[in-house]
């Protein structure tokens, strides 16, 4: 997966991610939730340090730069646990 920076407003909430250079400007409220990890299916113990047991994503609608007339296009993005960073796990151009 690939590394994404996701900037933040005062209030914690994503206002665009950045990916290969291009910044994306949110367009919609994103979406927050917690998934399982199935670090047994990688590892045959936990790995030392990394107590945690869920990973958290969001789904945000981004824009490609400040142009309000782009087109919409979804991302799913997860946390990731050693950095504390972000990594793209989809992107859909959304259809018009």
């Amino acid at each position: 997966m690939e590394h994404v920076m996701v900037r933040t407003g005062t209030n914690g909430m994503p206002t665009a991610v950045i990916s290969n250079g291009r910044e994306w400007a949110l367009g919609a409220e994103p979406v927050r939730w917690f998934e399982r990890v199935s670090w047994w299916e990688l590892n045959r113990r936990m790995p030392r340090g990394l107590g945690r047991v869920d990973v958290e994503v969001l789904q945000v609608q981004v824009r490609l730069g400040g142009n309000s007339n782009s087109a919409l296009t979804t991302m799913v993005l997860e946390r990731d646990g050693l950095g504390g960073g972000w990594r793209l796990r989809q992107a859909v151009a959304d259809a018009a």
